[in-house]
């Protein structure tokens, strides 16, 4: 992992957040691997509110083409099931198989063997940098403690 990071905490919910990586409000990150690919996960907070995850599959193959915000896959965790949505457009290169083999990954290493799937293509344009994404994990922790019954961020 990038040893250059933003060390995050707000409430009870604390993290790393790469600076090498570009991130999404939908809470998946991007970064751009030596071979032209961009490996596509979850971020800590994303896989925070999923809980463990159990398991997931993808709707695409290799070699299809992905658009913006389109259906790519899901993941089954024991808090939510939820999909797998592109953050990047181009050819779908695959899933990881590493979490092919242990789920667990995409928890214990999120920002490094633990990321979903990759796209060689175009990351969102409305992707931002660490500094930005701090932001709204501060806006999204401050929203949840103000609902009644949130209580685990």
């Amino acid at each position: 992992m990038d040893q250059q990071a933003i060390h995050y905490r707000r409430a009870r919910f604390s993290t790393r957040l790469p600076t090498d990586r570009r991130y999404t409000p939908w809470h998946f990150w991007l970064k751009l691997t030596p071979d032209g690919t961009w490996h596509i996960g979850f971020t800590s907070f994303a896989i925070r509110m999923l809980g463990d995850l159990v398991e997931h599959g993808f709707n695409v193959k290799p070699g299809e083409m992905v658009n913006l915000g389109q259906t790519v896959g899901w993941v089954e965790g024991f808090k939510a099931i939820t999909d797998l949505y592109a953050v990047a457009a181009g050819e779908f290169a695959g899933g990881n198989p590493a979490i092919d083999q242990d789920i667990t990954l995409i928890d214990s290493d999120p920002y490094g063997q633990g990321w979903l799937y990759s796209v060689r293509g175009q990351p969102d344009a409305h992707a931002i940098d660490a500094q930005a994404y701090a932001a709204i994990l501060d806006a999204t922790i401050d929203r949840m403690k103000s609902e009644p019954d949130q209580k685990n961020c």
